[in-house]
């Protein structure tokens, strides 16, 4: 490509409404049944241009950019919306060409263009969202492509979200206007997957895992409804409000002979919450719980020095610490040696490939030996098979947890299963092929 061709800004401010009565780009469509494309765009290395260009030239550079696609892409409309973007709007029938329109953009920037007599390389970042014509609003398009703009950018690749279906940015919306009534109406309920202690065969310890019983939708599991819950600042209602089950939950299960310490998981948002801190602190305090957090280890990334003070806080108060998921994330061993934790969790990642893989049992072994180091017990996560349970009691493993010992079941049944002594049926499966002595995973 030889050179973008600045053009004013009087020709690109075209109306965004317009998209919606321009008839279909190609083809025949059934009434009703056209759609309407809005593509996102931002110059995602608009600072390093800067730099190269200076300031006044690169501030013109999306007029340029516009300018460049309004050639190749033909009858659409295109609008600078600010200085590192702009939209491309347009009507269609199949959602292949919005396909197409994103192929063009990123086949006329994949080698660099000259600009003033200089090479330069424009990376662009491509959201974009389909709606039918029919049904679709403008705001919820734009906001979807604005979504879908911000994932492109932490993925490197083009994302489309289409209205036509339930898209994951507006289950989220929508759920969030149901979030406050279904807390307050008890719409919310904890189950608990029990962990088994290895060398001692008995059940110590449990997860807490929440669940929403919508009223249309069903259960939800939270990871369709923590991200929004996050995003909207309300996870602290729903920590504290799961705090508070659970501290009942454990009392009465110790009342009836169970001693169990009960985990719940900490978003990593509310480490560095002095408020959530200090209601939490007082919850505990006032029950005299036996109470875990799980937390992983990458959420004290975000401010570590606080996150870190607020979890001795919690340790010396006696509310057990545990690293979850570790080594899914980027493990760090300058955190790791500074988390007040007692537990470390293998995250089920790498034991569920324990018995077909040559590297994981590896790195399970390893992972172990250092958490002993540490003076931290292991619980291995997604224990399915009696193979893999076997393996991880030869390496040393302390806890395991997963759909071989339980699935996450209510408080009454988890009464239940600790009064049956359940676990010890997943205990009692053969084994003995599978077991290694301890120096194959030292010296393999």
């Amino acid at each position: 490509m030889s050179c973008l061709i600045p053009i004013t800004p009087a020709r690109l401010a075209l109306s965004r409404a317009a998209a919606g009565a321009r008839p279909p780009a190609s083809g025949v469509t059934e009434p009703g049944q056209g759609r309407r494309f809005l593509i996102m765009a931002e110059i995602a290395n608009f600072v390093a241009l800067r730099r190269q260009l200076g300031a006044r030239r690169a501030d013109s550079l999306t007029v340029d950019v516009a300018g460049c696609l309004g050639e190749h892409l033909g009858d659409v409309d295109i609008v600078v919306v600010g200085r590192t973007q702009l939209e491309i709007a347009f009507a269609g029938g199949a959602l292949d060409e919005l396909d197409d329109a994103l192929a063009c953009v990123q086949e006329i920037f994949a080698q660099p263009v000259e600009l003033d007599g200089e090479l330069c390389t424009i990376d662009i970042a491509l959201g974009a969202a389909a709606g039918r014509v029919a049904a679709s609003d403008d705001v919820r398009l734009a906001e979807e492509a604005e979504e879908a703009l911000g994932e492109a950018k932490l993925s490197g690749g083009a994302v489309v979200r289409d209205l036509s279906v339930a898209t994951p940015a507006y289950d989220r919306k929508t759920l969030m206007v149901d979030f406050r009534r279904g807390l307050q109406q008890d719409e919310f309920f904890v189950q608990y997957q029990p962990k088994v202690h290895l060398r001692r065969q008995e059940i110590s310890s449990a997860e807490a895992l929440i669940r929403w019983r919508h009223p249309v939708r069903g259960v939800i599991l939270p990871g369709d409804f923590i991200p929004a819950v996050e995003e909207s600042r309300e996870i602290g209602a729903l920590t504290l409000w799961t705090l508070s089950r659970v501290i009942a939950d454990q009392k009465a299960l110790a009342g009836q002979g169970h001693d169990l310490t009960l985990f719940i998981n900490i978003s990593g948002q509310l480490l560095a919450d002095q408020t959530f801190v200090a209601r939490a602190c007082q919850i505990v305090r006032d029950c005299d719980a036996k109470i875990g957090f799980e937390i992983t280890e990458t959420s004290v990334i975000r401010e570590p020095e606080r996150a870190i003070g607020h979890l001795r806080v919690f340790a010396d108060m006696g509310i057990v610490i545990a690293i979850d998921d570790y080594g899914a994330g980027l493990s760090s061993l300058a955190y790791l040696k500074q988390l007040p934790a007692r537990e470390l969790k293998i995250d089920k990642l790498f034991v569920m490939e324990l018995t077909s893989s040559n590297r994981d049992p590896l790195i399970v072994r390893s992972t172990i030996d250092l958490a002993h180091a540490l003076e931290m017990e292991v619980t291995a996560e997604g224990v399915e098979t009696p193979a893999a349970m076997a393996l991880l009691s030869v390496m040393g493993c302390d806890m395991v947890q997963g759909y071989l010992i339980s699935r996450p079941i209510g408080v009454d049944g988890l009464k239940q299963y600790l009064d049956e002594d359940r676990h010890l049926a997943a205990s009692a499966e053969p084994r003995a092929s599978f077991i290694r002595p301890a120096s194959f995973w030292k010296s393999t």
